[in-house]
């Protein structure tokens, strides 16, 4: 620190805190885009924390959102050329061995629609969303049926870790 630079720290008001000493910008942020009671924000979120510690992987940022049909049709189309809702769609910035920087996009109406035949409810099936998506970045497919099969194991045992249980193999 150069003596230009004691002045200025020595002219701080108290109190007050160099850039250094802020605050990190959240690593994982959670935004539900829908008006919806059956979407528990504050479970989701402490779940999603809780995954992040059992993959392999370090993780920079992650931000969910929750979106209804309309949006992820929107974005479904926009990125992907398929104008059909779907379940989750993953936007990586990260590089493949770097750590984790996503956006990911979980469709409320697609969970809603998904837990009747699965028999559990939309907070654990956005859930399986989000950890489907992270999944991903760290280089997992479901393309064909070995991996299909390998990647929903890996979903099935960090649920379980977790204390939520297997949500796409059942017993829910």
């Amino acid at each position: 620190m150069n003596t230009s630079d004691h002045a200025i720290a020595d002219r701080e008001e108290p109190g007050s805190s160099s850039e250094s000493e802020l605050p990190p910008e959240p690593r994982l942020n959670l935004a539900c885009d829908v008006e919806s009671s059956d979407c528990d924000e504050g479970w989701l979120s402490a779940h999603l924390e809780s995954i992040c510690g059992h993959i392999d992987r370090e993780f920079h940022r992650v931000a969910v959102r929750v979106i209804d049909d309309a949006e992820m049709v929107d974005l479904h189309s926009r990125f992907h050329d398929d104008p059909t809702p779907t379940d989750v769609l993953t936007f990586e910035a990260s590089d493949p061995g770097d750590p984790v920087d996503v956006d990911i996009a979980v469709c409320l109406d697609e969970a809603r629609r998904n837990v009747v035949d699965r028999g559990h409810d939309v907070n654990r099936e956005l859930l399986l969303y989000m950890l489907h998506g992270l999944l991903h970045c760290c280089g997992h497919d479901d393309h064909d049926a070995e991996s299909h099969a390998r990647m929903h194991a890996e979903e099935d045992r960090i649920l379980v870790a977790i204390g939520v249980g297997p949500v796409f193999g059942g017993d829910a």
